[in-house]
């Protein structure tokens, strides 16, 4: 297992009164790609920004490779930030923004121009020593900031929504270059964005954030298959979230109907909050019992019920072709569905709705924010 490399302790930050991170816990490993994801005015830039010594705690310590560097200048951390901006010098060409830093820091020029080629090679511009930032395209300047980044030989390399001004194939494109790049450096990326897909292509570990809080630590398919928290479910991908009752283990109630789950340890018949995500719920077609076929109907419906006992009985109200998917949305029981299904249902149908017990997921209802947070132990 890789050692802990920087360490947040009890990390608290106002500006003008107003709280953006509260009593965080949070360490980072060597070599990992951790991401801090959330909504804006979560506190996840301040975070970095801590990090990269751009601010100050109000309370609490950064503690990298073992020494406290709370209160040491950003040119003097081993770590590198790239911004969204870029923040590329328009007047010099590609080869002199990346040499700035090690100019800065008197090496000599056979040296500079040995990093130089490496770097452009790294990110895939050889050839592109003498144009000007402004005569490449947005990904072009974005690996050049990299570039200048990495030259500089960080153990921590961190990414302030780097890909935020680029379009989508091409955001697509450098989520896979960064991927590599982090692979190729085996240095710690620290990546903050909004996006979640983004989170889940790249990360390693994902830290999700809101309102100050670190709200779950995990890995993407621990983040996005068990949501700790309604806030999280809502927030990575598309969810189901209901009010439902716990009646025993293994067994919830949902606006009266009773499924089979396979969570535990939440007491008898209290309230908790169900997550169903929209491409876990199964639909059937019900005939149309108008014409009188009322046998073909009850069938259809014993047929669901023989697999699972739970079902609702829905009405289809929209439906959108994705492509590779339809986006539909039923109506049961005075709530909207959102369901994922490469079948098309068309608008009025009526559907049996099932999902299997392994695709509920079961979680507290919190009593306040600061019960959602979670502490550095979670990060294991």
């Amino acid at each position: 297992m890789s050692t802990k490399l920087i360490d947040l302790q009890n990390i608290t930050k106002s500006f003008d009164g107003n709280l953006v991170l509260d009593d965080m816990n949070l360490y980072i490993r060597e070599n990992e790609f951790l991401t801090l994801l959330g909504p804006s005015g979560c506190g996840k830039t301040t975070t970095l920004r801590i990090m990269g010594g751009f601010e100050t705690p109000d309370k609490g310590r950064v503690i990298f490779d073992g020494q406290d560097i709370t209160s040491l200048a950003p040119n003097k951390r081993q770590l590198n930030t790239v911004f969204q901006k870029y923040a590329l010098f328009t007047h010099m060409s590609v080869a002199e923004n990346i040499a700035f830093g090690l100019r800065i820091r008197k090496k000599s020029e056979d040296y500079i121009r040995d990093k130089i080629k490496y770097a452009l090679k790294l990110v895939n511009l050889e050839g592109f020593e003498d144009r000007t930032p402004d005569s490449l395209s947005g990904g072009q300047q974005q690996r050049i900031a990299i570039a200048r980044a990495i030259v500089n030989e960080p153990k921590v390399l961190l990414l302030d929504e780097p890909l935020g001004a680029l379009d989508l194939k091409l955001r697509q494109d450098m989520q896979y270059e960064l991927i590599r790049l982090k692979n190729e450096l085996g240095i710690t990326f620290i990546y903050v964005t909004h996006d979640q897909e983004e989170a889940l292509t790249m990360s390693d570990t994902i830290v999700v954030m809101n309102q100050g809080y670190i709200q779950q630590i995990g890995s993407p398919e621990d983040i996005y298959n068990e949501p700790q928290n309604a806030f999280v479910a809502d927030f990575i991908g598309d969810s189901n979230i209901v009010n439902g009752t716990m009646i025993q283990d293994k067994l919830v109630e949902i606006f009266g109907v009773r499924f089979a789950c396979v969570d535990t340890g939440f007491g008898n018949n209290n309230p908790v909050d169900v997550v169903i995500r929209p491409e876990d719920v199964e639909l059937r077609l019900l005939p149309d019992i108008d014409s009188g076929d009322q046998e073909k109907y009850d069938e259809a419906v014993r047929k669901i019920t023989r697999v699972n006992p739970g079902y609702f009985e829905g009405t289809v109200s929209h439906i959108i072709f994705k492509g590779m998917h339809y986006e539909i949305e039923v109506q049961s029981h005075g709530f909207e569905w959102l369901v994922l299904s490469t079948r098309m249902f068309p608008v009025g149908s009526r559907v049996l709705m099932s999902v299997d017990p392994f695709n509920i997921q079961i979680m507290n209802k919190p009593a306040s924010e600061a019960e959602m947070a979670v502490t550095m132990d979670e990060h294991l």
